[in-house]
């Protein structure tokens, strides 16, 4: 883990809300001057910390879809399996995320696709796959409450008690 100062929580923070700020409006907002407000944000991006930046798009307004958790257990753990799934779920683009799980399941994912029809084609194919995919359960959301928010960096870091 890198070492990470007040400054470098700062471009955190601002840069988690709002990725498309300029370099100059960045470094006033953090009260850095740009050179070195650019050094730490180079810096941040080399050692990974900074991982990507995107839009975040609004689907509702651009088309009709509908967005799908899912939890699934895997009949064989084993690394070869375990290895096998997280390929293949590379292979599927409505799968926007996947997370490896302790506990009673061992995925989580997120699929955003057309309607339910084309998400159970979906699993359809991955249990076609052979897989070995024991048993899985759908959760399809119903309206966002709460998206798209900044880590809580303070608390992670230890700043607030």
């Amino acid at each position: 883990m890198i070492r990470l100062d007040d400054r470098d929580i700062a471009i955190l923070k601002v840069l988690s809300r709002e990725g498309r700020l300029s370099k100059a409006e960045l470094a006033r907002r953090i009260n850095l001057s740009p050179t070195p407000c650019w050094e730490r944000l180079k810096r941040l991006e080399k050692a990974g910390v900074i991982e990507g930046y995107r839009a975040e798009v609004a689907l509702r307004k651009t088309a009709a879809h509908v967005t799908v958790f899912v939890t699934l257990e895997l009949e064989n753990h084993s690394s070869a399996a375990f290895q096998a799934f997280e390929r293949a779920v590379e292979a599927y683009p409505e799968i926007v995320q996947c997370w490896a799980l302790g506990g009673g399941f061992d995925y989580l994912l997120q699929v955003v696709t057309r309607d339910v029809d084309s998400y159970q084609r979906l699993i359809d194919r991955l249990l076609d796959q052979g897989l070995g995919l024991a048993r899985y359960y759908t959760y399809i959301v119903t309206k966002p409450v709460k998206t798209g928010h900044a880590p809580p960096f303070d608390l992670l870091l230890g700043k607030l008690d």
